[in-house]
């Protein structure tokens, strides 16, 4: 029998990401994306313990892409930027085009593999994901994932997967489909046409709304113009860079992706990050610097910080909600110990709690879009770019099988737009999954620098023993 587990998630999953336009920031980085340089491509790495029979993995991928009717969705663009892109089904869809299989002789082929697969860009015109599952060696495969952000980013592509997923080894003979099987279609020219006449319809609410708002400023000038100068201030203090950049991760090309992935027990890292006041996403940030602090030693680049884009709550009051903004923190290198650097990486996140301009980019995106994709993308390149990005996610707490093969592991490799790293780490059942995905043009000692953070993860699970 099915269990009310798994039908309830695969009950969420058939309502996953329903919404028929692009939102505002999503249409930012779809038209402004420069692949991939800007790319908003994602790749989750799927350790599995066997190779699962593939006649039952496509049909278990053909169900899930039935289940959930994005995945066989793509983006539409008015012929105009006067609306938001929006879905439309596919009227071509072919699973083969989007799953296919290979065979790698080992996990480091399989990951080089995984990065070309990244480099490559979409067909824009048909649904934003391609998956690879790969039979490594003998007994060993993997399933690598490829999604664009417009589809989802990586917390939603861990979420999706995660309800996608069996808690059984077993075949489930009956599984929910979704109800609506309406051809949902979309032409360029309406859609530019229905977002011109949307423009003329709000244009008296929106004259009112400004003619209101200049009288509020035109009574109260002193403090309009306060506001507005401790706004422009927040959007530089978040726009510049919190630390000089490290020579040592230099030049970027961003053409030249290396994936590495690391894993550790879970539970160490929690009492590291409890132990210095922190989250366990302060801890995954102390991890990275720990491991680049061990690497620019070895460099002879001594440097005492760096910047590191984090995620903040928006929430302000602690980071247990579920809207997140990026920023710059100047992440610290000299703190030898794990714990007082977890303590210094709180401390330079909750200071982000106070500034005014976090979503600044959420408010500027609806301009953005309305102007030439170029000044968009040029938009985007104006703020300062880390040295790293760095971010935390909740995989299954619990053992899930896809087509009767086990989840050993969850690995999500981000996108790399000027940076010199991207870390993102996993929690899948009670074992830390680090991913990292590397700039190899700007890091002259590729083994060097996984050694150093794989000796930075083994001292912090061993800090509290």
């Amino acid at each position: 029998m099915t269990s009310a587990e798994d039908l309830e998630r695969w009950g969420g999953a058939a309502t996953w990401s329903t919404g028929s336009e692009l939102t505002s920031m999503q249409t930012l980085l779809w038209r402004a994306e420069r692949h991939p340089v800007q790319s908003s491509t994602s790749t989750v790495v799927i350790d599995l313990d066997r190779a699962p029979d593939w006649k039952r993995f496509v049909a278990a991928t053909d169900w899930g892409t039935q289940l959930v009717r994005r995945l066989r969705q793509r983006v539409v663009d008015p012929v105009v930027p006067t609306a938001s892109p929006t879905w439309s089904d596919d009227p071509t869809f072919d699973l083969a085009y989007h799953l296919r299989r290979e065979r790698v002789a080992d996990r480091e082929e399989m990951l080089a593999q995984a990065a070309q697969i990244a480099l490559r860009p979409f067909d824009r015109s048909r649904p934003l994901w391609e998956g690879v599952l790969f039979e490594v060696g003998e007994e060993g495969a993997a399933y690598v994932l490829k999604i664009h952000h417009a589809l989802a980013d990586p917390l939603g592509t861990v979420q999706l997967l995660s309800m996608l997923q069996s808690s059984r080894r077993t075949h489930t003979a009956r599984k929910p489909l979704a109800d609506d099987d309406t051809f949902v279609a979309a032409d360029p020219v309406e859609l530019a046409v229905a977002g011109l006449r949307a423009d003329v319809t709000s244009l008296p609410e929106a004259a009112a709304t400004a003619l209101r708002n200049l009288g509020l400023a035109a009574a109260r000038p002193q403090s309009a113009v306060a506001s507005a100068l401790r706004y422009g201030a927040s959007v530089r203090r978040l726009v510049t860079h919190a630390a000089p950049p490290s020579p040592a991760l230099t030049p970027r090309t961003g053409r030249m992706w290396t994936f590495l992935t690391l894993d550790a027990p879970l539970e160490p890292l929690r009492a590291v990050a409890r132990q210095g006041g922190g989250t366990l996403d302060d801890a995954a940030v102390a991890l990275v610097l720990g491991g680049l602090g061990r690497y620019h030693a070895r460099r002879d680049s001594p440097l005492t910080e760096l910047p590191v884009a984090v995620r903040v709550s928006l929430d302000r009051a602690d980071d247990l909600g579920n809207r997140f903004a990026g920023a710059l923190i100047s992440g610290p290198l000299a703190i030898e110990d794990p714990v007082d650097r977890v303590a210094a990486v709180r401390g330079e996140i909750l200071s982000l709690h106070t500034e005014r301009a976090l979503t600044v980019l959420d408010a500027a995106a609806p301009v953005m879009n309305r102007l030439p994709a170029f000044v968009g993308a040029s938009a985007l390149r104006t703020a300062a770019v880390p040295d790293a990005f760095v971010l935390t996610l909740p995989g299954p707490p619990r053992k899930r099988y896809m087509a009767g093969a086990e989840v050993r592991g969850m690995y999500v490799l981000g996108p790399l737009p000027g940076a010199a790293l991207t870390a993102c780490l996993v929690t899948v059942g009670d074992t830390a999954c680090l991913g990292i995905n590397v700039d190899a043009s700007a890091v002259a000692d590729l083994a060097g620098l996984e050694e150093c953070l794989a000796e930075e993860l083994a001292t912090m699970t061993q800090v509290v023993e």
